[in-house]
């Protein structure tokens, strides 16, 4: 049994060491939800990885910060919590909301870890001591400034260059890439750019030899996505679109995919991930993590997730330095010359957060605490 003391509730404002930019507009700075729990004399941590706008979900930190303080944290502070896994029942009268609720939800799966003696990886069931590691490149100002991007990371020892894309920046982007490196493992990633008005422009990308063109058409499409399939040899990877286990089962049987990536924030928490990990594992669909930004904070949980086993393609968790010059946790994330993360065997997430660099960057915060209880 775990009981929740206390949730607290901080935003952070964070710039990124270099500005990221995808098809929805360019980020140079985050503000991130973080969730701290109290139980016991151990605390957990959570990260919400919605954005400052509702471009790539219908989420924002704001709506997520309102349902947490207003639905979710009392809902947890007066529930009996035996697991993570208990998140999902705990929130099941609030619809919607997936981002807020895995911020909660990862953090008591931390908690539990600490709990148990083991580290966030084997409680999730993973089986990988390293995962192989690519890099999300953003739309840039160049393609010279892409092609000295792309030199370094290959050098820095990233399995799999993964492109933003949008109209205009695409079918040049890809020849220029290619002609420099013909056998780098390449993939795309249009973020719903795209419509059926394009698919004859699509299905030419075969010649490119891309591991995957990721989420083309809209969000939350399926149908479409499925006769663009039909058309393509390479394989599409669906994100946005798969919202949970059930979407997948949809996405796997109606042949609208061939890979999907698994954002834990997406579906709402560790729970709901291997689920969606297990139906294709059974499915023989490979599946890999995919990033949002993340501090270490998310980045840990990201670790953790990505060592079960049907995680066979290179994610984006990638160095805590890509992305921050100076991250929240201790050590930061790191990649070996050979681009893999080794999973931490110790207990809980494997990383200590820097409480006081938090302190430092904390522009709003709220404390819930839970009720006296009762004993016998």
């Amino acid at each position: 049994m775990l009981n929740i003391d206390a949730i607290h509730l901080r935003e952070i404002n964070l710039p990124l060491a270099h500005p990221f930019e995808t098809s929805f507009g360019l980020t140079t700075s985050r503000r991130i939800l973080l969730v701290e729990l109290e139980s016991d004399g151990l605390t957990g941590w959570g990260e919400c990885v919605a954005g400052e706008h509702p471009y790539f979900s219908d989420e924002t930190i704001d709506t997520a910060w309102l349902i947490t303080e207003s639905e979710l944290a009392p809902r947890l502070l007066e529930a009996t919590v035996e697991r993570g896994g208990s998140c999902p029942d705990i929130f099941r009268q609030v619809r919607g909301h997936r981002m807020a609720k895995a911020a909660l939800e990862n953090a008591v799966w931390d908690l539990e870890a600490q709990a148990k003696r083991v580290s966030l990886a084997e409680l999730l069931g993973g089986t990988r001591d390293v995962i192989p590691c690519g890099v999300s490149i953003g739309i840039q100002p160049s393609p010279a400034h892409l092609m000295d991007k792309i030199a370094a990371e290959l050098a820095a020892g990233y399995q799999r260059i993964k492109l933003k894309c949008k109209p205009g920046w695409d079918v040049s982007i890809f020849e220029a890439v290619r002609k420099r490196w013909p056998d780098i493992t390449l993939s795309c990633d249009a973020n719903s750019a795209y419509r059926m008005k394009d698919l004859e422009d699509i299905v030419e990308w075969d010649r490119f030899n891309l591991l995957m063109i990721e989420q083309p058409l809209w969000y939350d499409d399926f149908y479409f996505h499925s006769m663009l399939q039909k058309r393509l040899l390479t394989s599409i990877c669906l994100d946005e679109s798969i919202r949970n286990r059930r979407d997948a089962l949809a996405a796997i049987d109606m042949e609208s995919c061939r890979i999907i990536n698994i954002k834990v924030g997406r579906v709402g928490g560790f729970s709901e991930a291997i689920a969606v990990h297990n139906a294709a594992e059974e499915r023989a669909i490979p599946v890999w993590c995919g990033g949002m930004l993340e501090t270490g904070i998310g980045r840990s949980h990201n670790i953790a997730l990505s060592s079960l086993p049907n995680f066979s393609l290179p994610g984006d968790v990638s160095a805590s330095s890509r992305y921050w010059a100076q991250d929240i946790i201790e050590p930061e994330v790191t990649v070996s010359a050979c681009g893999e993360i080794t999973v931490p065997t110790t207990i809980g997430r494997g990383f200590e957060v820097q409480r006081d660099r938090i302190e430092s960057l904390t522009v709003r915060r709220q404390t819930l605490n839970a009720k006296a209880r009762v004993t016998a």
